[in-house]
């Protein structure tokens, strides 16, 4: 009961955690389309907030390779840094690449958390919520691209 317990909680915290990191990526592809007085540059700010994130949810396969010993492990663990690759690469190409490189590495990542997910490796709640902030992600992202291509 206790763990239970204890586990309800850890999911409450990830989802409550999870979706407020939402609202940097909602704020600031909404300011990529208005002029809002207290954001300058929105498509910096938003393309660098998703390189973090992006590098960020690569930890997830890090700590999932740091808690066996195969050579799938191993392989996991090599993946891992990826995102953060390219999220840093991400912010050195012109801006429309930019958003390309996010917008193809946050699908890839959403289904190589499938993956690890399917084999047992996550809790069963963790792919569910990833689906619904990825999804969310990616139309901000979609939407600032888009911000960029009508607006200039």
């Amino acid at each position: 009961m206790q763990d239970r317990k204890r586990e309800m909680t850890r999911q409450q915290l990830a989802r409550i955690l999870g979706y407020s990191g939402l609202i940097p990526f909602i704020v600031f592809s909404i300011a990529t389309w208005t002029s809002l007085p207290f954001v300058h540059e929105p498509h910096w700010i938003l393309s660098t907030y998703a390189a973090v994130i992006l590098s960020f949810m690569g930890a997830v396969h890090w700590g999932v390779a740091m808690s066996r010993d195969s050579d799938v492990a191993r392989l996991e663990l090599g993946f891992s840094v990826v995102p953060a690759l390219l999220g840093w690469l991400a912010l050195l190409l012109p801006a429309p690449f930019t958003y390309a490189v996010l917008i193809v590495s946050f699908a890839a990542l959403y289904f190589a958390d499938g993956y690890i997910s399917r084999k047992g490796l996550l809790p069963g709640w963790y792919l569910p919520m990833r689906r619904v902030l990825t999804s969310i992600v990616l139309f901000c992202l979609v939407g600032a691209a888009l911000a960029m291509i009508v607006l200039t």
